[in-house]
């Protein structure tokens, strides 16, 4: 078992080192293991294909063509005008509005490089503007771009809801206040920061009562979204996969007819474009699913998950472990790929420990999406980089205190669970 062990990690390791994409990495090392094995090489196309047969992953495309047609559809535009009005006055104003302005496209698109390109594509030349430093303004996005994949609806939630058979209800329930926790650190951080060097729009005027509300009346039908997805689920009328399909429906609606800002063509190009992005995620899902069965069957994450508990002495220590892997992995892998690896081989020894799954999947999804803005492959970095035309290791320095932040954060969850699982506890009461 070491052997075999030492094989599926190193030929991972070995494949990410070259450069492959996540998946054929994943896909590779799968291969290069089941055969050294001895199990049969078909079996593979056959775990490939049950990773991804499973109806609550359709919530993932549904959720993708939904954060995209609410993009380009001008709901985006409009959280931002709504997020400036509102908190834009501070000091470090239009990084303010950068978290406020990610935490509600958040609750649309489910994706952390979504809400970065979103939100930072409107944000970030503007903040140059306003002569905000390039580094600094993409440093913020970048981090709280990660917010995307916390407030629900969530992605690589529901990834661990289909890889721990855990309710997504729950799950999105459990990220609401944490997400929230998450912001309202960052924009602390970023006041502070932005006090110290005098960051502070330099045209900005303080926006009057009916200017906010003006903003808010123009962003309704934009706000009125995460209310429809979970008060839906929450209330029974809709599945999560459902919520998905409600949420791309309203987005063409609303960008069609109320808002005007999507033609049929622009609709067409959404469609594709979310169609390739979704085969990308869905190929992780169907390679990870294979490499996690292989884990299982050969017993491989029964020893990890074994020698993991070895070195807990209880459950807070098994957290405390858990997040220092998890912020190491995210380092160096997507998100939904790591959170479909771990979950076989974590969830089990948390439950050994008495730990409530929701609890645990809600700061394993935390940590994890704190990797898209972590060096040295953190997706959100490269993004914002890119769209403030500033070198990606120029914006390092101003990242590390987010990170620390959120960091801190997450550790709030992790001591105290309640957080999370209010709402869980408020929605689902037995």
């Amino acid at each position: 078992m070491i052997a075999l062990g030492l094989t599926v990690f190193g030929s991972l390791l070995l494949f990410l080192a070259m450069g492959m994409p996540i998946a054929v990495a994943i896909g590779w090392a799968s291969l290069v293991s089941f055969f050294t094995s001895g199990l049969p090489i078909h079996a593979i196309a056959q775990r490939m294909y049950a990773g991804v047969d499973s109806f609550t992953l359709m919530a993932i495309p549904f959720f993708m063509l939904a954060g995209a047609l609410m993009e380009l559809g001008g709901m985006s535009r409009r959280l931002v005008r709504l997020a400036n009005s509102i908190v834009g006055n501070v000091a470090g104003g239009l990084a303010h509005v950068q978290v406020l302005a990610s935490c509600f496209f958040a609750a649309l698109s489910g994706s952390s490089p979504a809400t970065t390109a979103a939100i930072g594509g409107a944000l970030i030349p503007e903040m140059k503007k306003e002569g905000y430093p390039a580094e600094f303004s993409a440093a913020v996005q970048a981090v709280a771009g990660t917010v995307g994949t916390i407030i629900p609806p969530s992605i690589p939630m529901v990834l661990y809801g289909v890889s721990g058979n855990i309710s997504i209800g729950k799950l999105f329930a459990a990220g609401m206040l944490p997400g929230a926790l998450y912001g309202f650190g960052l924009m602390v951080t970023i006041y502070f920061i932005s006090k110290k060097h005098g960051y502070r729009s330099k045209n900005y005027q303080a926006s009057s009562p009916g200017e906010v509300w003006a903003a808010f009346k123009d962003a309704i039908w934009a706000l009125l979204v995460p209310i429809i997805i979970l008060g839906g689920i929450y209330s029974g009328i809709f599945t999560p996969t459902e919520a998905g399909a409600v949420a791309a429906g309203y987005g063409l609606f609303a960008g069609l007819f109320i808002y005007k800002e999507l033609t049929i063509k622009g609709s067409l190009e959404i469609f594709i474009k979310s169609a390739v992005n979704t085969s990308m995620v869905l190929l992780i899902v169907s390679t990870a699913g294979a490499f996690s069965w292989l884990l299982n069957i050969k017993g491989i994450a029964a020893a990890v998950g074994a020698w993991f508990a070895s070195m807990s002495s209880g459950s807070t220590v098994f957290m405390l472990l858990s997040v220092a892997l998890l912020l190491f992995m995210g380092c160096f892998m997507e998100a939904s790929a790591s959170v479909l690896m771990v979950t076989p081989v974590l969830l089990p020894v948390a439950k050994t420990f008495g730990i409530d799954p929701v609890y645990f999947g809600t700061v394993l999804v935390m940590t994890l999406s704190l990797g898209m803005a972590t060096p040295p492959v953190g997706e959100n970095l490269y993004i914002a980089a890119s769209i403030a035309g500033v070198p990606f290791e120029r914006i390092l320095k101003n990242v590390w205190p987010l990170i620390g932040t959120a960091i801190a954060v997450i550790l709030i969850v992790v001591f105290i669970p309640q957080i999370s699982m209010f709402l869980p506890g408020l929605f689902f009461a037995k």
